[in-house]
């Protein structure tokens, strides 16, 4: 395959409604369709919305076989690959912000989010467990890596995919919208476009960005989803505040010829970072 249809469903989830959500779910799946997309990806929490508190558990899903909800996206997904947020139970009763990847059927993987942001107006360590690893996987497009919001803020999460060998990096959030300024609508929405392009530039990878839109008890979630070619170019972007589907189709030979031009792939040492690393970790504990 030389080249691939993406979408990004920047969707309104209903708050704490995964029957609603779900419906959402098939209408821009079936748009994607007609469209003769390969990969469809929506947005962090995409079938439970984002501020849940105390409606956590009632909206968690277990992910065992026959579990009504999966077995509807993974049937989608045989038509198209998906990338979709969801609230995860594991077995012992813990809440996991995840992503799911399904491909012809089957579920290839799930990431659990790492970083969960405790501060300001977020309280996700309240009610949510944290995910423990970055894993890229195979698809039938090649490698990926999947990342949920704060994730991607923290520059170890994408690098480490990037050596796991994802040649396209999924980022998913519910971005909200803060600090108003005259150069551009929201502070927010530039910092993580400046992210975005950053991470494609350097590690000159694939990047699409699907930020979810709506309002959430006093939150605007802002939207403005992009791709960034591996080259940092920007390919496509959403429009704020807006419900849609933003698609593009992806050179993939684009990697060969960004990679010949500028090799930081082949000459990056992990093998001395991770000693660094190791003589860091040792110099914190002498010091604790």
């Amino acid at each position: 395959m030389t080249e691939l249809r993406v979408g990004l469903a920047q969707l309104s989830p209903v708050l704490g409604d995964v029957d609603k959500n779900l419906r959402l779910h098939q209408e821009m799946i079936e748009q994607a369709q007609v469209q003769q997309l390969h990969l469809l990806c929506f947005p962090e929490l995409s079938l439970t919305g984002y501020v849940l508190r105390d409606l956590v558990p009632d909206v968690s899903i277990r992910v065992v076989d026959g579990q009504p909800i999966l077995v509807e996206l993974l049937e989608a997904s045989k038509n198209l690959d998906l990338a979709f947020g969801f609230v995860e139970e594991d077995a012992r009763h813990r809440y996991y912000i995840s992503s799911a990847y399904c491909s012809e059927g089957r579920l290839l993987h799930i990431h659990r989010k790492v970083y969960l942001p405790t501060y300001g107006m977020f309280e996700e360590g309240r009610y949510f467990a944290g995910g423990d690893r970055f894993r890229a996987f195979d698809t039938p497009f090649g490698r990926l890596g999947m990342l949920i919001c704060e994730d991607f803020w923290h520059m170890s999460a994408p690098y480490a995919l990037w050596l796991d060998g994802a040649d396209l990096l999924l980022l998913m959030s519910a971005s909200p919208g803060r600090g108003l300024s005259p150069e551009v609508a929201l502070g927010s929405s530039r910092s993580v476009e400046i992210i975005n392009q950053t991470y494609a530039t350097f590690l000159t990878t694939f990047v699409l960005h699907s930020n979810r839109v709506g309002f959430e008890d006093g939150l605007n979630f802002w939207g403005g989803s992009t791709i960034f070619g591996p080259d940092g170019k920007l390919i496509a972007q959403a429009p704020y505040f807006e419900q849609t589907l933003l698609t593009a189709t992806l050179d993939l030979h684009a990697l060969r010829r960004v990679r010949q031009q500028l090799p930081l792939l082949r000459d990056e040492r992990p093998g001395l970072l991770s000693r660094e690393l190791d003589r860091l970790s040792m110099l914190d504990e002498e010091c604790s």
